[in-house]
């Protein structure tokens, strides 16, 4: 795996910077303060049960709070910022040659696969994203554009190529992230089943008194169930979490959906303390080989409570509205 940044960064002290730590990469502020790790390599003493890591954490706010988490007690595949599906399957075009005059006609061969990381829906086990590349493209005083390629892996078969690229920048006191996911099936159709979570997902940190937001504050819908995708949270162009911590201080993040995104539930859970748009959750979806499925979100990490006002302002500028 080959891990790069700019080469002239040691004489950059003006620019984002992006540098090799103990579990992956991490991205700096043209002033020091840490705004992400990528990690790319599975720490062995927190607990974390996928084979998977593959995820941005810790993703902290502007005074250097951390938001994110990895590997809560309760939900041990869980891992900062990141993408997967539970109930999923691909499937690889079959050779029927051998089976003689009536032989079938077509079919493929499915291999079930969990991403995500549970384990109970599909098989997690040798299901691994590895990455392959994280490099800075560009960065100057005001934004960072990081690339990350990623190998979906099923036994040691690489089945299909992720491209993640984020563009970090900080205005009027929070950190703005723009994560583009661009995933290609190798040489399979990837079949994502009807699911009320999975996808992309931040999973933010379970350690103090928490709630949801939305445009108009604070929200108290009823927590939706995996069981059932009809009792998400309704479409809607952002939602928030926010969290008080043990030294009182409030810090939080808001995602905000791309209009070209598909049609997106929110499994929002008091219980699972994340923020995640579901795309499955209307019925399932088909990615064909060859043909890239593009998903973006804007992440926006703030310090203190939500502020709706300017949240607002930046998903009418994301969502072109």
């Amino acid at each position: 795996m080959s891990l790069s940044a700019v080469s002239d960064r040691a004489t950059a002290a003006s620019v984002y910077t992006l540098d090799p730590v103990e579990y992956g990469m991490q991205l700096k502020t043209p002033d020091g303060r840490v705004v992400f790790e990528y990690m790319t390599k599975k720490p062995q003493d927190i607990g974390l049960t996928t084979e998977s890591t593959a995820c941005f954490h810790p993703v902290n706010t502007p005074s250097g709070e951390r938001v994110t988490a990895i590997a809560p007690d309760d939900h041990p595949h869980h891992r900062g910022i990141f993408l997967g599906w539970h109930d999923a399957e691909f499937h690889i075009p079959a050779n029927f040659d051998q089976y003689g005059p009536h032989r079938p006609i077509n079919g493929w061969q499915v291999r079930k696969a969990d991403f995500w990381g549970w384990g109970v829906y599909a098989a997690r086990e040798g299901r691994v994203i590895k990455t392959r590349e994280v490099k800075l493209l560009s960065a100057d005083g005001q934004r960072a554009r990081v690339q990350v390629l990623n190998d979906w892996m099923i036994e040691g078969r690489k089945v299909l190529e992720e491209t993640n690229l984020t563009t970090v920048s900080e205005r009027e006191g929070v950190y703005i992230l723009d994560m583009e996911y661009r995933l290609t099936p190798v040489e399979a159709s990837y079949q994502l089943n009807k699911a009320s979570f999975g996808g992309f997902d931040v999973q933010a940190r379970k350690d103090g008194e928490s709630y949801y937001t939305n445009a108009q504050g604070k929200v108290n819908l009823p927590d939706p169930h995996y069981s059932i995708p009809e009792l998400n949270w309704p479409a809607a162009a952002w939602y928030g979490y926010v969290i008080r911590l043990g030294n009182g201080k409030f810090v939080g993040t808001a995602v905000i959906d791309h209009p070209e995104n598909p049609p997106t539930t929110w499994h929002n859970s008091r219980r699972l303390w994340m923020l995640n748009p579901v795309i499955v959750a209307g019925g399932p979806m088909k990615i064909r080989a060859g043909d890239p499925l593009t998903l973006r979100y804007r992440v926006v990490m703030h310090d203190g409570e939500t502020p709706t006002e300017l949240v607002q302002k930046l998903s009418a500028e994301y969502r072109g509205r």
